[in-house]
């Protein structure tokens, strides 16, 4: 998941005067480490950053990307084929001889948790199944606010008990035993499930289930998301919230190996992406992660050659590609840069909340209003003003490439804008003839130059049948916090797929993973949360197929966003970076790249 991007172009000569306010310290660092033997490599996070290190409270693409350098989990994306998952704490990958009710698990052997002064001789010690038992307990515990029990809610067999059982008790026992959990040995475990849930092996390979010890988190506490102690390829050494984040290599990281050469397609040995095939990782010595909540700053510091790559934002894409080829730019290419596309499986919507006394509700009434919103948007005006006319606008919140995304984009149950005389229609039948009584529609957005002006796109839009718009600019984390606590009457936002199956984005309107869970929305209709717990033990299949539109339709009728767009992705990649093959499907791969400070 993660706030909506992106930002204006300043002028070049406010360009050269930022130049001027580049600290000197971030040039300095950059040479310092082209001319030493360490390898460090200098990322970009496009916001301020994590809200915690601790993987069980995170839930943004920005909290990933963090966590995903200190943690692991039992399977992860594979770097050569990110729609693909395989074992990383394990040995193989799990089986099941009864149809995906029992899975059966073997760990990695010889895995161990960083060093620590949470273990006896500040040693780390040895990873067990237990570790795994204990980590998936934390997802229950309120403590946590259940912020990411929705992954694993009504999955295993005994486990929902545990936690209701548990929250009641005057303190949270995690030796209690859950009856889907069962031990072999000191390397094997099962897990059975309560019923064959297909999306399981996927959940698994989500940040959120990373293993930690329980050793750091009694030690530790609450700053627990301040210390990390996990199994990653880095170590954190230094985070300074909302400006940067410093990891250093971990000198016992366990053996992965960079993939085979015969893992990667034709394009990407063509790339040189192959080159480091077998060899093990990581291969630097320092990651320097730098927050950026606005793009310019950003876009500066890569053309300067002090970022290793970076996403394009859309204010700079003209300035790098080519419009009508989308092919990077001569001067780029003569600096060694390089360039590489991703489309998003990207829900990118304006979310209502459903428990809003004035925007929320089921009744014709208040389905009217939000059916008039909708209608005065309008999608593709912002898609060709901010997006350079280069994300997907479509019905409903299954994006393109998954099953689930109706055909070409389009449902008949949707009520897309711009249709100003139907939108003045629905506004009278809410009770709002010409507006007339309605209050100001109260919108939260993260904060940045971009989003300012796209509001106010939005706010002449809803203007023409006589709406209100009033936008709240925060910063991320406080956007986050407004939405998990329901302060968000309406909200910017986008959606990245967790793993590639539309019940993954169907999810985000479940009723009981209200937020803070990942239904943002409040969403809760019983129609819809029966249809979505059938398909959770389906196996792809027509019939799923046609429940995915009837649920898509249904939130469709309902209204509670206005949607959607999905982005194709454009990245740059200085000539110095090597292994690179950005993706946003998951995070774990930075332990793949790796720096020629010749090259700098």
């Amino acid at each position: 998941m993660r706030a909506l991007s992106a930002f204006r172009t300043l002028s070049a000569a406010t360009a050269g005067l930022v130049l001027l306010c580049v600290p000197a310290a971030a040039g300095t660092a950059a040479l310092e480490a082209a001319s030493a033997d360490t390898k460090v490599l200098q990322l970009p996070i496009r916001t301020d950053g994590p809200k915690s290190l601790d993987p069980v409270k995170g839930s943004t693409t920005y909290d990933n990307m963090a966590c995903a350098q200190f943690y692991e989990t039992l399977l992860v994306n594979k770097y050569s084929n990110p729609m693909e998952i395989e074992p990383l704490l394990l040995a193989e990958m799990p089986t099941s001889t009864d149809g995906g009710l029992t899975w059966h698990f073997r760990l990695k052997e010889g895995v161990r948790f960083h060093d620590d002064p949470c273990f006896p001789g500040g040693k780390g010690r040895v990873v067990t199944p237990e570790d795994v038992f204990y980590s998936l307990k934390r997802l229950a515990d309120d403590k946590y606010e259940l912020e990411n029990w929705w992954l694993l809610k009504d999955t295993i067999k005994g486990f929902d008990e545990y936690k209701e059982v548990q929250n009641a008790a005057p303190s949270f026992d995690y030796d209690a035993p859950v009856e889907g959990f069962r031990k072999i040995n000191d390397l094997e475990f099962e897990i059975v499930l309560k019923q064959p849930v297909y999306r399981f092996l996927y959940i698994l390979s989500m940040f959120q289930t990373s293993i930690v010890p329980r050793e750091a988190v009694e030690r530790y506490g609450d700053d627990f998301g301040f210390k990390p102690v996990g199994t990653g390829p880095f170590i954190l050494d230094s985070w300074v919230p909302k400006q940067s984040l410093t990891a250093k290599k971990n000198p016992n990281y366990h053996a992965v190996m960079y993939p085979d050469r015969g893992e990667w397609s034709s394009e990407d040995r063509r790339n040189r992406l192959h080159r480091a095939a077998g060899q093990r990782v990581p291969f630097v010595d320092r990651i320097e992660f730098t927050m950026f909540p606005e793009d310019q700053p950003m876009w500066l510091q890569f053309s300067l050659g002090q970022l290793g790559y970076t996403q394009v934002p859309e204010d700079y894409f003209l300035e790098a590609f080519d419009k009508a080829s989308l092919e990077l730019k001569e001067d780029y290419l003569r600096r060694g840069i390089r360039a590489h596309s991703d489309m998003l499986l990207d829900f990118i919507f304006r979310g209502f909340n459903m428990e809003d006394e004035l925007l929320g509700g089921y009744t014709e009434e208040k389905k009217a209003l939000r059916q008039a919103i909708a209608l005065a948007i309008d999608l593709e005006e912002i898609n060709q003003t901010f997006y350079n006319g280069r994300t997907i606008v479509y019905d409903g919140p299954i994006p393109p490439g998954l099953r689930g995304y109706p055909e070409n984009g389009r449902s008949d149950a949707a009520y897309r804008g711009p249709n100003i005389a139907l939108a003045k229609q629905k506004l009278a039948a809410a009770g709002y003839p010409d507006g007339k009584g309605l209050p100001p529609i109260r919108f939260y957005t993260s904060q940045s130059t971009i989003n300012v002006e796209m509001a106010e796109m939005v706010k002449r839009q809803l203007a023409q049948i006589n709406v209100q718009f009033e936008p709240i600019f925060t910063d991320f984390s406080t956007l986050i916090e407004s939405i998990n606590k329901k302060k968000a009457p309406m909200f910017g936002f986008a959606w990245a797929s967790d793993y590639p199956d539309g019940e993954n984005n169907l999810a985000l309107f479940y009723g009981p993973n209200e937020s803070p869970g990942s239904n943002h929305f409040n969403y809760k209709r019983a129609e819809f949360d029966a249809l979505y717990e059938k398909i959770l033990t389906m196996p792809p299949s027509e019939e799923r197929d046609a429940i995915y539109a009837q649920m898509r339709d249904m939130v469709l009728e309902d209204v509670p966003f206005v949607g959607s767009q999905a982005r194709q992705r454009f990245y740059v990649i200085n000539p110095w970076l090597l292994n690179c093959k950005p993706t946003e499907r998951y995070y774990a791969w930075f332990k793949f790249l790796d720096v020629d400070n010749s090259k700098r």
